[in-house]
């Protein structure tokens, strides 16, 4: 399970950029408009209440948040189509793209390059994901045998310590329960999230193929319509050093 949360802490690293904030905050509103489909009350929709919880933590305007929300009532809004899209990047890893966006013809020709450009190649539906397993993913500044058997007792199905911090996995329709039942024994959740698990990890010991597989995903992160993206890649720390 490491491969998704060695991307998470490389993207938390590298933050978020001043310049880039604007293309941030309209991937944000996005995947507010999307989860406010099944409704537009955050204590009854749990997928818009994780995506109000993520455009907070990046600082975005309520006011911004509120007309994401509102875009389910506008008529005149442009219609977002949610795409998944599925690639191989260098030394043969594996590349979930999730996509909202109101022009599929502009967002795949961009994704595809982006691939072709940076030594990889976008694949057929269903060739790259059955190596991963859609789970509830909580992270928390906080370690420890304690830690993991509250995490446990609320319904986690594992807790991986990574230095001074734990993510801990879910079932996905459990995500809701165990992360209330966390706060309510005041343990500060640093993010929650719906994320694509990679079964098997590809371990990357090679500098060079690394900082291609970097360039890869930075390029997709950086396309507007790319909501998220999850690989199976293992970089040892001391490769990204170099």
């Amino acid at each position: 399970m490491s491969g998704h949360s060695k991307w998470s802490t490389i993207k938390r690293q590298k933050g978020a950029k001043d310049a880039a904030r604007g293309a941030v905050f309209t991937k944000l509103g996005n995947a507010i408009a999307i989860a406010a489909r099944s409704g537009t009350d955050p204590d009854m929709n749990f997928s818009l209440r994780l995506a109000i919880d993520r455009a907070k933590a990046a600082n975005m305007p309520a006011a911004n948040i509120q007309r994401s929300i509102d875009r389910v009532k506008d008529k005149d809004a442009a219609q977002l189509t949610e795409v998944m899209y599925e690639g191989y990047g260098p030394g043969g890893v594996a590349v979930l793209v999730e996509c909202a966006t109101d022009n599929l013809n502009r967002t795949y020709p961009e994704v595809k390059l982006a691939f072709s450009k940076h030594g990889g190649n976008i694949a057929e539906k269903g060739a790259v994901a059955f190596q991963f397993d859609h789970k509830g993913v909580i992270r928390v500044k906080q370690t420890g045998d304690a830690l993991m058997l509250k995490a446990l007792d609320a319904g986690a199905e594992d807790v991986i310590e990574e230095s001074d911090e734990s993510i801990i996995y879910t079932d996905q329709k459990e995500l809701a329960k165990v992360r209330d039942d966390l706060r309510s024994q005041d343990i500060k959740i640093e993010e929650a999230e719906l994320a694509y698990v990679p079964n098997t990890t590809i371990a990357i010991t090679d500098a060079q193929t690394a900082g291609k597989i970097i360039r890869l995903m930075e390029a997709l992160e950086d396309n507007a319509d790319v909501s998220n993206t999850f690989v199976n890649f293992d970089i040892a720390d001391e490769i990204l050093d170099q």
